[in-house]
């Protein structure tokens, strides 16, 4: 007890309050503290210095503990836990807290949040647990929350949130600003009001600074504007969070599929949907999926395993085409300690081109009526570094085994497999996304398969038709 006392008592260092160091990561001396209250079962300071910190800070500080800090953490913070921590730390650390929760907790925690954070939150449950959760709730709060759960994963009826301001058009202004004055039942925050007619069909919507500027007779649908942009609940997260950005909207209505007005995006929900999507498909590039850093041994080789199996098949079809020139290579060392160069040039110029093509894709800068362009251009770009480094490593390898020859048939390998790195990292993704499928998960297994079979099918078949062995 003696040393948890000394940790408590120590002075915290001050860039940004003594939570971050300078490199801007969890001071270690906080977290020290806060470690050894937890062991303290200190309530009081857990409280007093762990309650007031910004929801991403406590999310920081629940990634840098252990499974079994975490869940004291919040046993011992109580009322003073802020739930909305769960929403910026990944599924396994957010599961194993909650798991751990009573379903009566669990469900008094998300009356306290936005109805985005708490379906963020249940949609990862078991279903028997979200089903007790939600019998739980208010009816009207209940409501809310199985209508955003019925959308499918990752749309914007998934992502909206459900609390909202809605005017009638015959509102006055004066009438406006009263209701917003007086109603209990508002969003803490918010930058437009909507206008809806009785049956809640979206009408328009109102920016504050205009009821603001606008004299209280005035009628709002005098003031309203058309939401050129409302966003179908069924529309993926990703396409609406490019329809949010395209237009610098700070706000986006969520209309349903008879025009209903039932949920908002806002832009930090928009900065959320562009992170979650370009960390999935950075992870889909690598083939681990939808893995974290907190999962499992178990789970992490469950999530890389089908890939790699997929790699090992192509590896030995690539093994396949060097196997046709055995004869070649036993006969010419030489060739064996070059093929590799080959396929590395190509395997790296296809990821290059691939990448750029499926952030592309995803972000929709590449369309049907530029695609012809975009794989011209790349062709270029294939052929013109084929052939810089065509000379480059054909000199090398010339002086190297004192064989011009074979110096002139790496160059030629070397701008076939370039040329070929380049369409296939281009024309892979456009096909997959084409036919449905998303071009991150695949395209570097096939971009891979296609530039090690051609370069070593390309370098070995000219070495042996050239040197007639």
């Amino acid at each position: 007890m003696a040393d948890t006392q000394h940790v408590l008592d120590a002075p915290l260092s001050e860039p940004r309050a003594g939570i971050y160091d300078e490199d801007g990561y969890i001071a270690e001396a906080f977290l020290d503290r806060v470690k050894a209250a937890i062991a303290a079962e200190d309530e009081t300071f857990l409280r007093e210095t762990v309650g007031p910190l910004h929801e991403s800070e406590l999310g920081d500080v629940l990634r840098n503990l252990g499974h079994d800090e975490r869940q004291a953490l919040v046993r011992l913070m109580g009322e003073d836990f802020d739930y909305t921590a769960l929403t910026e730390v990944d599924e396994a650390i957010r599961l194993s807290i909650v798991d751990a929760m009573p379903n009566d907790q669990v469900a008094e925690a998300l009356r306290e949040l936005d109805s985005d954070d708490a379906v963020y939150i249940l949609e990862d449950l078991e279903e028997e647990d979200r089903k007790e959760i939600l019998a739980k709730l208010p009816f009207r709060e209940r409501l809310r929350l199985r209508r955003s759960l019925e959308y499918p994963e990752e749309s914007a009826g998934r992502r909206m949130q459900t609390e909202f301001v809605a005017v009638p058009p015959y509102w006055t202004v004066g009438q406006t600003i009263d209701y917003m004055r007086e109603e209990e039942d508002l969003p803490e925050s918010f930058a437009q009001i909507f206008v809806v007619d009785p049956t809640f069909k979206l009408l328009g919507a109102v920016d504050l600074d205009r009821i603001l500027r606008t004299r209280r007779p005035a009628k709002i649908e005098e003031i309203m504007h058309e939401t050129r942009h409302a966003i179908p609940a069924e529309t993926d997260q990703e396409e609406a969070a490019q329809i949010i950005e395209q237009y610098d909207l700070l706000s986006a209505a969520v209309v349903d599929g008879t025009d209903r007005l039932v949920g908002i995006l806002t832009i930090d929900d928009v900065i959320d949907i562009v992170q979650q999507e370009a960390e999935e498909d950075i992870r889909r590039l690598g083939g681990v999926g939808d893995e974290e850093i907190s999962d499992t041994v178990f789970t992490a080789v469950q999530s890389r395993f089908t890939w790699l199996l997929v790699n090992l098949a192509t590896a030995i079809l690539a093994s396949l085409v060097i196997g046709l020139f055995d004869a070649t290579i036993e006969q010419m060392v030489a060739l064996a300690v070059l093929m590799p160069i080959v396929a590395s040039m190509g395997g790296n110029a296809g990821t290059q081109t691939m990448t750029v093509a499926v952030r592309a894709l995803a972000s929709r800068d590449i369309d049907i009526y530029n695609a012809g362009r975009i794989v011209r251009r790349e062709t270029l770009i294939g052929l013109l570094n084929g052939a810089l480094f065509a000379i480059l490593i054909g000199v090398v390898a010339a002086l190297w085994f004192g064989n011009f020859g074979l110096g002139g048939v790496i160059a030629v390998a070397m701008i076939v497999n370039m040329l070929a790195a380049a369409l296939a990292g281009i024309l892979i993704p456009i096909v997959l996304d084409h036919f449905g499928a998303d071009p991150a998960i695949a395209s570097g297994t096939f971009v891979t398969t296609v530039t090690d079979v051609v370069g070593f099918f390309a370098f070995l078949g000219l070495a042996a038709w050239w040197f007639g062995i």
